[in-house]
């Protein structure tokens, strides 16, 4: 990858993979430094350019794809940024990008993937309070799960929490099992807006559901969840750049580095 400097100063710039999506027909890369597979297993020979006036640097970036990666399409970017001045509350910054479209091929398992169905608000034998979230893994790949629970007031502004989640085994294809969140504050029965954020290595799911706990041991109803959508304002739609790839490839393209300059107040 070929970056051109194509203003009057020298320029430091940072290159990096960063995670990208395809959402309602455009390739948006994310914020920066924003992981998934294809990120991981991308690699820069130079990650740190300094490049003089109508000067140009390269970096070879190489894609190493693991024997037992799951098939289908990964979509990442290449970054290369600059980083200006930082005047109190105004930053500085630009940058340009390529994509990556990468297809995995083969007969290995698909990827990770799981869904929280239902939150159930408990209390144990001591009254405490207790959720429980039923998992169900509808990946190819088994799961061990770690993540967080967090409560609002459904009226008011009372939060609580982070509270850490466990599950007792890992899960298998196919396989749906619960994840259990001890309370270690005294909250009252609600009703309260829960939020369980869970993840297993790279993947991550946000989920909500409105709990009410019962007045004394026992379990109240089962509550469905819904998915939180978490898009970040800060996401860049790119228009310049193309690169495939299918197993260890090594990317050379050109790149113009945009030298605009976009404040942030």
């Amino acid at each position: 990858m070929e970056i051109s400097n194509t203003t009057t100063s020298t320029l430091k710039v940072a290159a990096y993979p960063d995670a990208a999506t395809i959402t309602d027909g455009a390739f948006v890369g994310d914020a920066g430094h924003v992981a998934n597979d294809l990120t991981s297993w991308t690699a820069l020979s130079s990650s740190a350019l300094q490049i003089p006036p109508g000067g140009a640097e390269q970096t070879t970036v190489t894609i190493s794809v693991p024997p037992d990666a799951a098939p289908g399409e990964q979509y990442a970017v290449i970054w290369a940024e600059v980083s200006g001045t930082n005047d109190g509350a105004i930053a500085q910054n630009s940058r340009a990008g390529i994509r990556i479209y990468l297809s995995v091929s083969g007969n290995n398992p698909p990827a990770s993937a799981f869904t929280v169905d239902t939150l159930t608000a408990q209390r144990d034998a001591n009254g405490e309070a207790v959720a429980q979230a039923q998992v169900h893994k509808t990946g190819g790949r088994a799961l061990d799960m770690s993540g967080t629970l967090t409560l609002s007031k459904a009226t008011g502004s009372l939060t609580a929490g982070p509270y850490s989640a466990t599950l007792a085994t890992t899960l298998a294809p196919g396989q749906s099992e619960p994840v259990t969140i001890l309370l270690s504050d005294s909250v009252d029965n609600g009703p309260w807006n829960a939020t369980i954020d869970l993840q297993s290595g790279l993947l991550h799911e946000n989920s909500q559901a409105q709990i009410t706990f019962p007045d004394g041991p026992g379990s109240a109803p089962a509550a469905t969840t819904t998915l939180v959508a978490s898009p970040d304002p800060s996401t860049t739609i790119l228009i310049v750049g193309l690169a495939t790839a299918s197993a260890l490839v090594i990317i050379v393209l050109a790149l113009l580095l945009l030298a605009q300059r976009r404040k942030k107040r």
